[in-house]
């Protein structure tokens, strides 16, 4: 086996298959269907705690406000 640093045999390189035309319905395996999963969750949470965060900064104002 050769070890000179030219010698390019694919080990290491990251390998994204695209779908065939004949074949749209490819969702890949399941580690790509977890990740999908993963980063939809994660958006969702990220959301709600942008909306908590305005809400109470927007109740924080109005008390502000009333009691000045």
């Amino acid at each position: 086996m050769s070890t000179n640093g030219s010698d390019n045999d694919g080990q290491g390189m990251i390998v994204n298959p695209r779908p065939a035309a004949d074949n749209q319905d490819w969702d890949g395996d399941e580690a790509d269907r977890a990740d999908r999963l993963r980063f939809e969750e994660e958006q969702a949470m990220i959301r709600e705690q942008s909306e908590a965060r305005a809400a109470a900064k927007a109740a924080a104002e109005a008390h502000r406000e009333a009691h000045a």
